[in-house]
């Protein structure tokens, strides 16, 4: 008898996990089937550091320094052609791939580079500060 219930338990068990892994994989195709898609926060390629660019599937730390060294070195990309001729390794297509990925260009080349001297004031201003 003690027996007989046992193996019954392993079955119900047994069942109840293929039951699981159906359902998980039933749902993991409704998502596929519907196009949604897990929510990623845009990065933008002109402010970001090494650590949120890599959060960009698609750019690891080879990469993501490749970027910055670029950007530090020459300035804001504009777009993604920029990005694209200035950046080694990064081609027309990985930077498609990148952008449905949640890679931006929202600060622009007017952006402020960190070593930029403050601009100068105009006379105006400055005659009337007097």
């Amino acid at each position: 008898m003690y027996k007989t219930s046992a193996i019954s338990l392993s079955h119900v068990g047994a069942a109840l996990l293929r039951g699981c892994r159906r359902a998980g994989m039933a749902l993991a195709l409704l998502f596929a089937l519907s196009g949604i898609q897990p929510a990623y926060a845009d990065v933008d390629v002109n402010s970001a550091d090494e650590a949120a660019l890599m959060s960009v599937k698609g750019i690891g730390p080879a990469t993501a320094k490749r970027i910055l060294d670029e950007r530090d070195k020459n300035g804001a990309y504009k777009d993604a052609g920029d990005l694209s001729d200035r950046v080694p390794g990064v081609g027309p297509k990985s930077v498609a791939h990148l952008q449905e990925a949640g890679l931006t260009f929202g600060a622009t080349a007017t952006a402020a580079r960190k070593d930029a001297k403050p601009a100068a004031k105009p006379a105006a201003k400055a005659a009337a500060a007097r």
